[in-house]
């Protein structure tokens, strides 16, 4: 399991959403709440742009970032996070002089001007922004689909021999979990899952990506941890990977669908059932 990717490692830190379960209906569900807070004439718009997205046949993508101030999309090196690419939303191009003059220095993400789109939901979330949903309306929309996720019509996907790898995982190294969702919704999702009481210890609204680096210091501080030791898995980038990275951590960066990226601290895989499929 783990060990054969990363042997020497003594905590891992795990993501929530789209890692221990990797269902991606719940971002049509808010999608389609989105759209109502649309004004009437905006609503087609509002959603073509988010199936464009999708598709991949958009300005805003999963790995960029959306600045909300200026209406702009930003293409990151995905390891730095620095800014290499701003476009418009209809995908006029910035030149050189004004991407340096706008964003001289290091990015601040804060979910309000800046938003890192690391995963599915800031597709819609951005596109809402877009077409003049406000952020209270959108908070909304989120905690009425995160109540969704915790009834009888939604059903997550357990994958396949994730609970027996983790308990075998925990008798080798210390497993935390991080995630931005509530304590509440990370319980009921955890026992949806089968995967109650897995994770001794559990970090909630943890406001990656902005808290992500402090964080992990704490954590590699509290269980006297080295960053070569300690592992972050997650499928956003922007929020587990990059960050990590920064701070000489190994990391697992979950991607389905598949991406180029080298590092010696990386590993890339479509899924935990890849990690953990000697248990089935």
């Amino acid at each position: 399991m783990m060990k054969r990717y990363y042997p020497d490692c003594k905590l891992i830190i795990f993501d929530l959403d789209g890692t221990l379960y990797e269902d991606t209906d719940h971002f049509d569900h808010y999608a389609s709440l989105l759209q109502e807070r649309v004004a009437p004439e905006h609503q087609e718009d509002f959603m073509d742009d988010y199936v464009a997205m999708k598709r991949g046949e958009h300005t805003v993508s999963i790995g960029k970032a959306y600045d909300a101030v200026n209406d702009s999309v930003l293409t990151l090196d995905p390891l730095t996070l620095k800014v290499t690419h701003v476009q418009d939303w209809d995908g006029t191009e910035w030149d050189k002089e004004r991407i340096e003059h706008t964003y001289s220095g290091d990015l601040s993400f804060d979910f309000e001007k800046i938003i890192a789109i690391g995963d599915g939901w800031w597709l819609p979330y951005s596109s809402a922004r877009h077409h003049g949903v406000s952020i209270e309306e959108t908070y909304e929309c989120y905690s009425r689909t995160k109540e969704f996720m915790v009834t009888d019509a939604f059903q997550l996907t357990k994958t396949p021999g994730l609970k027996e790898g983790l308990l075998k995982l925990k008798e080798e190294a210390e497993v935390v979990l991080v995630t931005n969702s509530e304590e509440d919704d990370v319980q009921r999702l955890l026992e949806e899952l089968g995967l109650k009481d897995i994770f001794p210890e559990i970090i909630p609204l943890a406001q990656k990506p902005v808290q992500t680096k402090k964080i992990f210091l704490e954590l590699m501080e509290k269980y006297g941890v080295k960053p070569e030791e300690t592992v972050s898995i997650g499928d956003n980038l922007i929020n587990e990977i990059a960050p990590a990275l920064l701070l000489g951590m190994r990391t697992m960066y979950i991607q389905p669908t598949g991406i180029e990226l080298e590092h010696d601290n990386l590993k890339v895989v479509t899924g935990l059932e890849e990690v953990f499929k000697e248990n089935l």
